[in-house]
């Protein structure tokens, strides 16, 4: 699907709302620790404002549930927003008000206002009419470049977009070219690895995934439910057996079809979940009672760091143990480091891969790295997202 885009409209002299995604961690000072969402922002930004238009940005931030919640006000993005545009921002600490409609009526060819959040509004979340025709009131055009909320049914992201002429930023735009790229057009050989705590939260994408890749290699805390279902003890580590069955489906199916499925030979475990318990590196069938796998051992990271080296298409989604403790890191860092040496077209899926490929410095060696967790799931799970079938076509 081709979407109607951001650089083929008019926005000369006029007041243009941009739903952007800014869902970004603060510390206990309340001051960002990841800008990852903020640079990405940037580029569409630029574009209008080169063109003269006169912008109002709005997002949301965490989960104030409809109420005002000073831990979640936006105002803590302006000075990075403003870095990163080089550019004054303005912001108001109002959401679709009289202070916000002043605030954006105000503006100059060229000017860009930050809203306060739009989830202290409880009108967002539900979509609701009324609220959504006041946000559409700050503005003549609507520009989505929020992948992240993408697959969110909100009044920013689809209600704005049905009363007023509609069109995806260059985030939005290329978050779905290149996703997209992966389900339809993949180099081969297609290797995808998948990890994070359950099964439930991943299984349309593994089933998706499965018939669409060459190999399929999992980790973090869901690769235990697979190991379970193969008949291994799993000690104290996470496991959802209701998802047994539905794993040893994947499985069966894996190989009726010819798919590589690798599953960690070896694991680390420790005898409680805390970054200073005891720990070891056992076989993946020699887990005792009383400990718990937190990471996936060096000769499971090394086959998939082989398994990465061989392909043409990467995508990766979900650490491969508690990368936050480095006893329990070096798994997530060695298949983080393999993606990042490949030379294959890599793509990784936002949230903590996002973050641990941050933290480590690979950013920049990656091709394609997801702003959005929950929405490029829902994207590869084939799903389509609320917010880009709201965009008209091309």
């Amino acid at each position: 699907m081709e979407l109607r885009t951001v650089d083929q409209a008019d926005v000369h002299g006029r007041r243009v709302l941009v739903r952007n995604d800014f869902n970004v961690p603060l510390d206990e000072h309340g001051q960002v620790t990841d800008d990852l969402r903020v640079r990405a922002a940037v580029p569409t930004l630029r574009l209008l404002l080169d063109q003269g238009a006169r912008v109002i940005c709005c997002s949301h931030l965490g989960r104030p549930k409809g109420r005002r919640d000073e831990r979640f006000s936006l105002a803590p993005v302006v000075p990075v927003l403003g870095r990163h545009l080089g550019h004054e921002v303005r912001f108001v600490d109002d959401v679709a008000g009289d202070e916000a409609r002043r605030a954006a009526h105000e503006l100059a060819d060229g000017e860009v206002l930050l809203l306060q959040n739009l989830r202290f509004e409880p009108g967002e979340t539900d979509n609701d009419p009324a609220f959504a025709e006041r946000l559409a009131a700050l503005a003549e055009l609507y520009v989505d470049d929020a992948f992240g909320a993408a697959h969110r049914a909100h009044a920013s992201v689809v209600g704005v977009a049905e009363r007023l002429p509609a069109y995806a930023g260059l985030l939005l735009a290329g978050e779905v070219r290149e996703l997209t790229r992966l389900l339809e057009k993949p180099e081969r050989p297609f290797v995808a690895v998948l990890g994070g705590n359950k099964v439930s939260d991943k299984l349309a994408v593994l089933d998706n995934l499965l018939g669409r890749v060459d190999a399929l290699a999992v980790g973090g805390g869901m690769c235990f439910t697979f190991l379970a279902a193969r008949g291994l003890e799993v000690g104290d580590s996470l496991f959802e057996e209701d998802q047994v069955e539905a794993v040893r489906e994947l499985g069966r199916r894996a190989e009726r079809e010819g798919k590589r499925l690798l599953l960690p030979s070896d694991v680390v475990v420790a005898d409680a979940f805390a970054a200073d318990a005891a720990h070891r590196t056992v076989p993946a069938d020699g887990i005792e009672p009383g400990w718990r796998g937190l990471d996936i051992g060096p000769d499971s990271a090394g086959a998939y760091a082989e398994e990465i080296g061989g392909a043409s298409t990467v995508f990766w989604n979900g650490p491969m143990g508690v990368f936050e403790w480095e006893p329990f890191a070096a798994g997530t860092r060695r298949v983080a480091e393999a993606v990042a040496a490949s030379d294959a077209y890599t793509v990784v899926g936002g949230g903590d891969s996002a973050a641990a490929v941050a933290e480590l410095g690979l950013a920049d060696r990656i091709d394609h790295l997801s702003t959005g967790g929950g929405a490029s799931l829902e994207l590869l799970e084939g799903k389509t997202l609320p917010g880009v079938a709201a965009i008209p076509s091309a």
